[in-house]
């Protein structure tokens, strides 16, 4: 009996041992995360021009999170590029400029409106060419059921007595 518990011991012994390691490796690997830390908090110069920032970063898309705009998001280069942004806007660059000084950087997946073109009408009109075909796949299938709802009951017991 004595040597069972003993057994029992080391297992459980084991087993706080490596929660141990994991929730110490698990501290370490916090301390290499990347927070978004900004020295300088941006200073607009006039309400248009921090009414104009608004509306552009919230129409980019941040290139590291891509699910959010680079208004939302909190990675490290979504602070650096609104910095650069703004400082694109003292430049005097116009709205179009900026958008396309980032998507030369960055490709059209800056944008969260990309441009109706030729690579991109997959994107536009994809959802909508798939929602047409699934309304063809459903059509066919109810007329087939109708169609097999619509024949005679004798055809079905020949069919049967085959």
């Amino acid at each position: 009996m004595a040597s069972h518990l003993r057994g029992n011991d080391g297992l459980l012994g084991f087993a706080l041992l490596l929660a141990a390691a994991i929730l110490l490796s698990s501290w370490s690997l916090a301390a290499f995360a990347q927070v978004a830390t900004d020295p300088a908090p941006l200073q607009f110069q006039t309400p248009a021009e921090e009414q104009r920032f608004h509306a552009l970063v919230s129409e980019l898309r941040c290139v590291m999170c891509q699910n959010q705009s680079l208004a939302d998001s909190n990675a490290q280069i979504a602070v650096d590029l609104r910095h650069e942004v703004l400082e694109l806007m003292r430049q005097r660059k116009s709205n179009r400029e900026i958008k396309d000084f980032l998507v030369a950087r960055y490709g059209e997946f800056v944008l969260y409106r990309p441009q109706v073109e030729s690579k991109t009408w997959l994107l536009w009109f994809g959802p909508a060419l798939v929602l047409l075909a699934g309304g063809f796949v459903v059509a066919g299938a109810v007329r087939k059921r109708a169609a097999r709802a619509l024949t005679p009951a004798d055809d079905k017991n020949e069919e049967q007595e085959w």
